[in-house]
């Protein structure tokens, strides 16, 4: 059966040790020459809105988005070392990662708030770029709202892999936004608690799957595998 699968990074496969908000105060000193007022607001939003917020926020007047994404590349690049000596990846996230990409009729990508330049930075600190289909995934520069990510990475499969306009669709992540972005879409979710919201969090926000974490393959394969059959 087929199946597209889409992972969040920031809390669901990987732990960034704080190195994401560097990023964007470094992009933000890049734009702006000072230091912003206080740390970027993230929470399973988009760059778009996260650099946005930072500029509203200090008073000043919001680049062009060619540029913040720009700064944010470089930003992102400068500190692939830092974030593998004090990032990791998660509990289970390899694993489980191989044995959705090993499975037939699938399509395993990421649906995230990073920019695809970071995105690929994250994943490749620690070894799970491999593992994922990462030309089909959508990301922080093509839409302001991460629901609107949902059908930008349905419309790149269906380009790329010829999928069916209606391929059942889950996403894995670790925050409300990102059971907002299935309950807007018509797509499924499984939720991890390995972010700052809990089981009882995720669950309130409308996810009828939820695991502490990754750890558990089986579990983890059992339930995506559910979504393919809905």
């Amino acid at each position: 059966m087929e199946l597209f699968v889409l992972w969040d990074i920031d809390h669901t496969l990987i732990e960034n040790a704080g190195v994401s908000k560097e990023i964007y105060a470094a992009a933000f000193r890049a734009l702006s020459g000072r230091e912003p007022t206080e740390p970027a607001r993230t929470e399973g939003r988009t760059d778009r809105l996260i650099m946005r917020d930072m500029f509203v926020r200090g008073g000043l007047p919001v680049p062009d988005w060619p540029f913040v994404e720009t700064a944010l590349a470089q930003a992102g690049e400068a500190r692939l070392e830092e974030l593998r000596r004090r990032g990791t990846a998660l509990p289970g996230v390899h694993d489980a990662l191989k044995a959705a990409s090993a499975q037939t009729g699938w399509v395993s990508s990421v649906l995230t708030g990073n920019i695809s330049a970071n995105a690929r930075v994250k994943l490749a600190a620690f070894g799970l770029d491999s593992l994922l289909d990462l030309p089909v995934g959508a990301y922080g520069a093509d839409a302001e709202l991460r629901p609107h990510l949902v059908a930008v990475a349905r419309e790149r499969a269906q380009r790329l892999h010829g999928v069916a306009a209606d391929i059942p669709t889950v996403l894995v992540g670790d925050t409300p936004r990102d059971v907002e972005a299935t309950l807007t879409t018509g797509s499924g979710v499984l939720a991890v608690a390995s972010g700052i919201h809990t089981q009882e969090e995720l669950t309130a926000a409308g996810a009828v799957e939820v695991l502490p974490d990754l750890s558990d393959t089986k579990r983890v394969l059992g339930i995506l595998e559910s979504f393919a059959g809905r």
